[in-house]
């Protein structure tokens, strides 16, 4: 059980350096704060509930407070409700909406003066608050004020004002829990797609067990149709399982024994029994939410400056909203007192700050959600802001744009149509072999379905093959010394051909059956059929690619020409590899490192962005800032696309936040008054700073359908 399951932890999605260990709200912008462990079970949606329950109250309260203050332009009204039970009224109804549906704007305002932290809810609690004690001492106290202040032989009041700002912040504040809710569909869509129970073997007998029970090691059976479980390999039986909520990939992948399961993706036809090798956080699935959550709580560096702007924003505009107030008051057409008043109000209320505080962090939450559903994991938001500024990427060949695993290539035989009984002999000896070619040579026979016999008297020859008797007949497979040595016959008939295909980086193996020369097997590292396109797509966004392997000069370049790299380095060492990529950081700039193993830790760690195959090792995932669930280089294309498109989109937000404050203080402030008699309601100002919100959050939500 991890740390975070015994202690939980909270923190803030806007700003994640605030962690503590009990629930409350962010000291810098007021927010909620979030458990930072995401749990397979309900999720918690009480903030959302508790401010839709005082929104729906607050508006059924506000509307008759609203049409009560605006009874003057229906004399008519008076008839059914005179202006003292108006007035009482107002206040009775919209005491509740300020003092209850708005008490959570209070608290926030309160604790970011305490903090020294000024953000939205100062202003909104200044500007409701100012005009809801107003009102109050305007209503119970009229004799206090002179015949200057009275409108048509009343004090005005500003109840109305005061609860219709409340409703409009709290719609602020729903539309905003709700789009946050919705960013999260990724993660909620892979934590359904986790098994809740398993079918544990024991004994030969099945028992079905809730999935937290389930520990490595377990036996576990998975039918037709069934959720695999927990990470793990088969032991008995084959199947297809779809994989596409976690890879991307559509096509079902073919199982069979000793091959790995990921946990939450869907048996199709076969039935199997699996090993468990990853349970609990452990799971890749889990790990994938995980890294998802806390990267959409991280910031990336453009979001400082958003942080440092409202950090001088919030002081300057209750100056502002003070200067309002006494320039109208000492200026202004009488009553000036209540001009002075309405407009530091409407102030206080155009200027929150609001939608600049979600501008980054809503583009975040989308963008990140987006790239979990195309395979593309990224740990932090300052990775994607910096992918976008990449112009080289780095790359390792084994595992990276090669699969990785070497595969039979070709089958050449001496006598004409007898290939197969080459790779069968072949096969039926290094069955016995622990030779990392072996493996590949029993493959390639099992893909073409051959049944294989079992080998007697079995010889390994270091560095040279092995040999056997396989159906009374006598089988050598390995190098052409090998053959020559055990005087095979015909051996220089094949030597030729062997040499071509070796200058074509392959590995060539020698058959002899019965001191015969029959043929060779040639071994290879596929190219992925998706790196020729990967490459050319990311040619033509104008990046340069450079191989970095360890492996030989040759085999390098021939790779390199297939590909159409623009720069190879072979023969490189693990330690070497993090050297050229500080050196190239140093020289070209913003530098990407792409690889799979172990020995690429160093260089994904040392890159500006490191990018890992999910298909490789685990500490290269740790080491890098993207991991491609699916392993192949399409995944960097989606990446640069991705952060091309989010980097983009909080641009916009920023525009939005900035334009709307930029063009509404002046207004608010009464700087049209004197050249066309214009001034802002402080109703219109909370309207529009709701607007500049939802307009934030409307464009960080197009990135859900970006095409990646």
């Amino acid at each position: 059980m991890t740390t975070d399951q015994l202690d939980p932890v909270y923190t803030c999605p806007m700003h994640p350096q605030i962690i503590q260990d009990h629930p409350g709200n962010c000291p810098i912008c007021g927010m909620t704060l979030e458990p930072k462990m995401i749990e397979t079970s309900h999720h918690d949606d009480s903030e959302y509930k508790d401010m839709i329950l005082r929104f729906w109250i607050g508006m059924a309260f506000s509307i008759p407070v609203f049409l009560l203050a605006m009874s003057d332009m229906f004399p008519a009204f008076d008839r059914y409700i005179s202006p003292n039970l108006s007035r009482w009224l107002q206040f009775l109804l919209s005491t509740p909406v300020i003092l209850w549906a708005g008490w959570p704007f209070f608290q926030r305002g309160w604790q970011s003066i305490i903090s020294h932290h000024l953000n939205m809810f100062t202003l909104i609690s200044l500007g409701v608050g100012v005009a809801y004690i107003y009102s109050l001492i305007a209503f119970f106290f009229s004799d206090l004020f002179p015949s200057t202040f009275l409108h048509q032989g009343k004090v005005p009041l500003y109840f109305e004002t005061a609860a219709i700002i409340t409703v409009l912040v709290l719609l602020g504040q729903v539309l905003e829990l709700k789009a946050r809710s919705q960013t999260s569909q990724a993660i909620k869509a892979l934590l359904d797609r986790a098994a809740k129970t398993a079918r544990i073997v024991e004994q030969g007998r099945e028992q079905e067990i809730p999935i937290d029970q389930v520990k490595v090691g377990d036996v576990l059976r998975v039918r037709p149709g069934d959720k695999i479980p927990v990470d793990g390999s088969l032991i008995e039986g084959k199947s297809f399982v779809d994989e596409s909520m976690v890879t991307g990939e559509s096509l079902p992948v073919e199982k069979e024994a000793n091959h790995a399961v990921i946990g939450g993706s869907i048996n199709q036809k076969g039935s199997f029994l699996m090993r468990a090798e990853k349970v609990g956080h452990e799971t890749l699935l889990s790990r994938i939410v995980q890294m998802v959550a806390e990267a959409q709580r991280s910031r990336a560096p453009i979001q400082s400056m958003a942080d440092e702007v409202s950090s001088y924003f919030v002081p300057t505009v209750v100056c502002i909203a003070i200067l309002t107030f006494i320039i109208w008051a000492w200026i202004g057409p009488q009553p000036s007192f209540f001009y002075g008043l309405v407009n530091a109000v409407a102030v206080l209320i155009i200027a929150c700050p609001c939608a600049l505080g979600l501008a980054t962090p809503m583009s975040i939450m989308v963008g990140m959600g987006r790239g979990a559903e195309a395979g593309v994991l990224i740990k932090n938001a300052e990775a994607l802001e910096k992918l976008e500024k990449v112009k080289t990427i780095i790359v390792d060949k084994t595992g990276t744009l090669t699969e990785g695993k070497p595969k039979i290539t070709q089958i050449i035989s001496v006598e004409q149509g007898k290939e197969n009984e080459v790779l069968r002999f072949a096969a039926a000896i290094e069955q016995n072999s622990e030779h990392p070619l072996a493996n590949s040579i029993i493959q390639g026979a099992k893909e073409r379905a051959i049944s294989l016999t079992k080998a007697e008297n079995f010889q390994s020859y270091t560095g040279g093959g092995v040999s056997g008797r396989v159906e009374d007949h006598e089988i050598l497979v390995g190098k052409s010394s090998l053959l020559e040595e055990r005087k095979v016959n015909d051996t220089a008939v094949l030597l030729p051909k062997a040499q071509e295909l070796q200058m074509q980086a392959q590995t060539v193996m020698f058959v002899a059956i019965d001191g015969q020369a029959a043929g060779l097997i040639t071994v290879s590292d596929p190219i992925k059929s998706s790196t020729p396109v990967a490459v050319s797509e990311l040619h033509k966004l104008g990046l340069k690619i450079i191989m970095l392997s360890g492996d030989n000069e040759q085999i390098a370049q021939l790779v390199a020409r297939k590909l159409g790299i623009d720069e190879v380095h072979a023969n490189v060492a693990p330690d070497c590899k993090q050297q050229f990529i500080e050196q190239a950081k140093n020289k070209i700039g913003f530098v990407a490192m792409a690889g799979d193993g172990i020995n690429d830790a160093p260089a994904l760690a040392a890159a500006d962005v490191g990018i890992a195959m999910g298909t490789g090792t685990d500490v290269a995932m740790e080491s890098a800032d993207v991991t491609l669930v699916k392993g192949d280089l399409m995944g960097i294309v989606r990446a640069i696309h991705l952060s091309h498109a989010m980097m983009r989109n909080v641009r916009q937000n920023l525009f939005f936040a900035f334009i709307y404050n930029a063009l509404g203080i002046p207004v608010a402030a009464g700087l049209l008054y004197p050249l066309t008699g214009l001034l802002l309601n402080p109703i219109i100002a909370a309207l529009a700073m709701s607007l500049s919100s939802v307009s934030v959050i409307m464009n960080s939500l197009r990135l859900r359908k970006t095409k990646l």
